[in-house]
């Protein structure tokens, strides 16, 4: 999905200096489905071959990346770009965290037009000149002791909150690992189960206090959801617990028949 293509931004870096960086930023993007990447006048020439090893297999950001003498060429296609910056510059244009911005590009895209995510060098970001071929400014809310972000980083946030606007649920792998609640009729079985030892047991005292006291049993259990297997393991400490007493109390009659004995 390309800027180009009106489904989702591309992603502008302006000079960078380091391969890695460059490869970095290509495994952001591809955690966050992005996957066109612009190159301004790289410091070092393009390609490089430490950028696919930082990559760490996120290679078709690299693979397909544009190379460009001027920013002007980069963004001459594109309707809507923003630029990520630390510092104030003398522009007057809207200020947006990134989580505003991916909402603005969310809908500029989807009304079909192309966007763009600038970023500044490494060492001295986006320069006034840049920031103002843009419609607007990225600031990220980041603590004032200490504002120095790497590119990657940088892009990883703004690509973050893009994919949000996109897909805001967990990788669907995780949701189908987890299990359904058990039914009714399965918790019916643990209530009762439970109940029967609680009263064998003595715990209902006084005997008027028992319906208040089983309602107040149900209704973490209830509120828990419980799995069928989670059910079962309750069940089964509870049966291990039952037999464990019944044990102590084999004990307890077997030493005072002994001690009876030895009176004898």
């Amino acid at each position: 999905m390309t800027g180009s293509e009106g489904r989702a931004p591309c992603v502008i870096l302006n000079a960078p200096q380091l391969a890695e960086n460059i490869g970095s930023v290509a495994r952001v993007m591809a955690n966050f489905g992005l996957s066109e990447l612009r190159l301004v006048a790289p410091r070092d020439g393009w390609p490089q071959e430490r950028a696919w090893a930082s990559a760490s297999g996120a290679d078709w950001p690299l693979d397909n990346a544009k190379v460009f003498d001027r920013l002007e060429d980069a963004i001459a296609d594109l309707q809507l770009v923003f630029a990520t910056t630390a510092r104030p510059r003398e522009t007057r244009l809207p200020v947006l965290t990134p989580r505003e911005a991916a909402g603005q590009l969310s809908t500029e895209i989807a009304q079909g037009q192309a966007a763009g995510l600038l970023f500044g060098a490494e060492r001295a970001g986006l320069e006034t000149e840049h920031i103002a071929l843009c419609q607007a400014i990225i600031s990220i809310p980041i603590d004032e002791r200490f504002r120095s972000l790497n590119l990657a980083q940088a892009v990883s946030i703004n690509a973050y909150e893009w994919k949000m606007t996109v897909d805001d649920r967990p990788w669907v792998k995780f949701e189908q690992n987890v299990e359904a609640p058990a039914d009714q009729a399965m918790l019916m079985g643990l209530y009762e189960h439970l109940e029967a030892e609680l009263e064998t047991a003595g715990f209902y005292h006084p005997p008027e206090k028992k319906p208040s006291m089983v309602r107040n049993l149900r209704v973490p259990l209830a509120r828990a959801r419980l799995t069928d297997q989670e059910v079962r393991t309750f069940r089964g400490v509870i049966t291990a617990l039952s037999k464990g007493r019944g044990r102590v109390l084999a004990k307890l009659a077997e030493k005072k028949a002994t001690e009876s004995g030895d009176k004898g």
